[in-house]
């Protein structure tokens, strides 16, 4: 891919990928709609750019949330009990929300992704993803309770949710929240748990491609280089502005994201009829 190409996909990818619209299904609806033959995320040739956009949106998360990432970790050196039972905790609660979409991952990510595939089904579940958003806003609890009220059962429950994210369409961060909403969380909170789940699913993605590419025989480019950091950037700033909506519109704060894949869904079905 040319360097305008990789911008343009790295920008995507960074919005898409964090955003509640689903970064899959838009990386399978926009390449015949823009006639795009050289973006196949399926190909070999598009490994190496893959594997540094995830890279760079890892990253982002990890830099956005280091605070919680960073009292994770400290919780094995922290001498206060209270604290630190408190960080082993919350470690234990992305661990068993993270086990279900690991297992579900190996064991069916071929086969779903091969049954719906195509761009017509993207587009489909495209407008599910947008008219589960909008059900959830309407169907949760009055969210008050912050990310701590949650019990390993909860986190469990959120992570069969981002099983969902499989099919592509279906976004992880909206399947996550919309899972969060639904067990009393706050969008803040739910938003937050959504993201510290994504960042070893998307950082395990990456690593998963790597001994493909060595297999491909592909290398790491400088355009893929910039692909990554583009993806990076867009990610954080995807993120700062998400979760500062999160904050000051908890009432249906999911509903522009609902809207917006119902109706790109739609269009996209006839553009793609035509």
């Amino acid at each position: 891919m040319g360097l305008i190409s990789t911008i343009i996909v790295a920008i995507l990818q960074g919005i898409t990928e964090l955003f509640p619209v689903s970064s899959l299904g838009h990386a399978v609806v926009l390449p015949p709609l823009m006639r795009l033959k050289d973006m196949d995320i399926r190909s070999e040739a598009f490994l190496p750019l893959l594997v540094v956009l995830h890279v760079g949106t890892a990253i982002a998360l990890m830099l956005y949330f280091w605070r919680d990432w960073l009292g994770i970790l400290s919780a094995f050196f922290d001498r206060d009990p209270k604290r630190r039972g408190e960080q082993f905790r919350l470690l234990g609660l992305v661990i068993v929300g993270t086990i279900p979409a690991v297992i579900a991952g190996f064991l069916l990510e071929h086969y779903v992704r091969e049954l719906f595939g195509s761009a017509f089904l993207a587009a489909f579940f495209l407008i599910v993803n947008g008219v589960l958003l909008f059900a959830v806003e309407r169907l949760k609890q009055e969210g008050h309770n912050p990310i701590g009220a949650l019990t390993m059962k909860d986190a469990a429950i959120i992570g069969i949710w981002q099983c969902l994210a499989l099919i592509p369409g279906i976004s992880r961060s909206g399947a996550t929240i919309a899972g969060g909403l639904l067990l009393g969380l706050k969008h803040e909170a739910a938003a937050r748990f959504s993201f510290l789940l994504a960042t070893p699913i998307i950082l395990g993605a990456a690593v998963l491609e790597v001994p493909k590419l060595m297999k491909s025989g592909g290398h790491v480019t400088s355009v893929a280089l910039i692909g990554g950091v583009v993806a990076g950037v867009t990610a954080f700033i995807a993120i700062a502005i998400l979760m500062r909506w999160m904050k000051s519109h908890e009432f249906k704060a999911l509903d522009p994201f609902a809207y917006y894949c119902m109706g790109f869904g739609a269009l996209s079905l006839v553009l793609l009829a035509i």
